[in-house]
């Protein structure tokens, strides 16, 4: 029977079992433990006893594998993220000290430096501080 959130109907046990549960993925982590626990302590407290008692297993499975979906999910933002900050460092690294080299290039154009010490502070190849120089 499904009543509006008292003491002992199905909405309020759920709500427990949920608390429960959170409660336990806090002990033991995003585990079958976890959910296990859960269940014993509910079946204790007699929330959802009955229902755990008839498909204990089949709660364990189906909360198993929404865990396994959760954490596949998790594990490929951590990876886009991860490959995301790769490529991020990746551009920082080869765009920003080609950009300082660059102005550093066009500074000591500037300056009349000599190519041969302008291509050694900056490691900019003869050609591209040619190019500098055209501009």
């Amino acid at each position: 029977m499904i009543y509006d959130g008292k003491e002992g109907d199905i909405i309020n046990q759920y709500v427990v079992f949920t608390k429960v549960y959170s409660e336990q993925i806090a002990t033991y982590g995003r585990t079958r433990r976890a959910i296990l626990e859960s269940i014993r302590i509910c079946k204790d407290k007699n929330v959802l006893k009955e229902y755990l008692e008839g498909r204990e297993k089949e709660v364990v499975d189906i909360m198993m594998v929404l865990y396994d979906e959760q954490e596949v999910m998790r594990s490929y933002i951590e990876s886009e993220i991860y490959e995301a900050r790769i490529e991020i460092a990746n551009e920082i690294e080869t765009e920003l000290p080609t950009k300082m080299a660059t102005e550093l290039a066009t500074e000591m154009l500037k300056n009349n430096e000599p190519l041969e010490k302008i291509m050694r502070y900056t490691k900019l190849s003869k050609e591209e501080i040619k190019k500098l120089a055209e501009l």
